[in-house]
């Protein structure tokens, strides 16, 4: 392959188009998260994550299942849990069968705010994908987006 090469250069447009939906999309949503909710779209994605997990057998997740989750460094994912704990969304406690493990659950007011904060963050994407859909490039970003859907 060369750098002329047309395979090549549709895969880098693609690529490019699916960056730029990515921006807009968070973008859009971070301004209305930040607005009503005082939340970036990080720190909703974690709570969100945090709030689907369950008592029971690979219930919790451990750091590094939630920096995955959350697409961010171990790293950059503590600082994120120790900033939302200090505001008092989350509360960090020791696995009881590990002392090594750290866990982290959503508290109440986290919970609360995750409940105030969803409909924001759904109507805000929705929007973002109404307006990428009007651009012929993002169009059929925008489908595959919405055609993807969760195992039951």
């Amino acid at each position: 392959m060369t750098a002329t090469d047309p395979a090549l250069t549709a895969l880098a447009q693609g690529w490019c188009a699916l960056s730029l939906l990515h921006g807009k999309i968070e973008t859009h949503v971070e301004r209305a998260l930040q607005a009503k909710h005082d939340l970036s779209v990080r720190e909703y994605s974690l709570l969100d994550v945090l709030n689907r997990q369950h008592d029971g057998e690979g219930g919790h997740l451990q750091m590094k299942q939630v920096a995955d989750a959350v697409v961010l460094s171990q790293s950059a994912t503590t600082r994120l849990v120790t900033r939302l704990e200090e505001r008092g969304l989350l509360s960090r406690y020791l696995c009881p069968t590990d002392r090594r493990g750290i866990y982290t659950d959503v508290s109440e007011s986290g919970s609360a705010l995750l409940a105030e904060a969803r409909p924001t963050n759904d109507t805000a994407l929705r929007e973002a994908l109404d307006e990428a859909a009007k651009n012929p490039e993002l169009a059929p970003l925008v489908k595959a987006v919405e055609a993807v859907r969760t195992p039951a």
